[in-house]
């Protein structure tokens, strides 16, 4: 389908007010604009781990949506999805080159991103039972990497924002509420900026844990 493409009716999207990747599939989502169903699954009162949310996803997490009649949960998944159905070309390359550049940074937001500044943030703002500084020198060393390639280039993957940055977004921009600073990358907090003025940008809820950066 092609950018104009619209879904037949909202999509229906089952997130969580503080989970970063819930927020990067309703970032997407705000982004192109689409119309969508937001409902709140109660991770605290463990709703993500009742029959009938395990029957959208077997692993008990969030995000899942459904559009029509697919039910689909990992959120890069659904960011990939969601744009080759409804995005423009832009958001993910279909050339050799650039969707290998985007895969890339889509592999970070899974591996380096999520046992660093997402882990830190877990430890910080839910109690949870992981090494903080550990996590916190994962986030640095992804970082100093992140500062010096957005040095020379606008996103992540080229001269334009594609899915590798919304797949990246959230939770280096809610680093510090894990105890990580982003005060030593300022490209890097330029790349953040630029995110926040695309058109129909929406921000995750702050946590009141954080650490001024």
């Amino acid at each position: 389908m092609s950018a104009t493409a619209r879904p037949a009716q909202p999509i229906k999207f089952y997130g969580f007010p503080l989970s970063g990747h819930a927020h990067r599939v309703e970032l997407f989502l705000t982004l192109l604009g689409l119309p969508f169903e937001s409902i709140t699954v109660d991770l605290a009162k463990g709703a993500h781990k009742q029959p009938d949310f395990l029957a959208l996803n077997g692993f008990g997490q969030v995000p899942v949506i459904q559009d029509g009649e697919l039910t689909l949960c990992d959120s890069n998944a659904i960011l990939v999805y969601l744009a080759t159905r409804y995005g423009s070309e832009g958001w993910l390359p279909r050339d050799a080159v650039g969707a290998a550049r985007v895969q890339r940074w889509l592999s970070v937001a899974a591996g380096q991103l999520a046992f660093g500044p997402a882990v830190a943030r877990l430890v910080m703002v839910f109690k949870a039972p992981y090494n903080h500084e550990d996590a916190k020198a994962r986030a640095h060393a992804l970082f100093a990497v992140m500062e010096r390639e957005l040095g020379v280039r606008p996103y992540l993957a080229g001269a334009a924002a594609t899915i590798a940055d919304i797949a990246n977004y959230t939770y280096i921009a809610h680093a510090p509420e894990g105890g990580v600073s982003l005060e030593a990358y300022p490209a890097l907090r330029a790349w953040l900026a630029r995110i926040e003025a695309l058109p129909g940008f929406k921000g995750m809820k702050r946590s009141p844990v954080a650490l001024a950066a």
